[in-house]
């Protein structure tokens, strides 16, 4: 049983079925697992393909973990809200640089 962390963030946890020299990964039985806080979610996603330059992470787990299942709905909202809340943290943090004077990638109407 594998743990794959993808590029994109996606953490995939399946059974290694067969790999290749470019590190092309086939998992069987495989969910995607959602972490907000000290909870998880998991998504069942069947047999995955992943190409290997996606990979950054690959490794052996086991299933004991000090966290706490929740269902899929209430974990999805739960990542919403800890999206939402960064890109406002992320604007106000943009808006107070450029009030000091430093560039942001930003055009003046998106700071606020």
């Amino acid at each position: 049983k594998l743990l794959v962390v993808l590029r994109d963030g996606r953490k995939l946890i399946g059974v290694l079925r067969s790999f290749d020299q470019f590190a092309n990964l086939v998992l069987q039985d495989t969910i995607e697992r959602i972490y907000v806080g000290d909870a998880y979610g998991d998504i069942p996603r069947g047999i995955f393909i992943i190409r290997g330059e996606n990979v950054v992470l690959l490794g052996e787990i086991e299933d004991e973990l000090p966290l706490r299942q929740v269902p899929v709905e209430e974990i999805l909202l739960a990542q919403r809200e800890e999206m939402e809340a960064r890109q406002r943290r992320e604007k106000l943090k943009n808006k107070l640089l450029h009030d000091q004077g430093f560039s942001v990638d930003f055009t003046e109407t998106d700071l606020y």
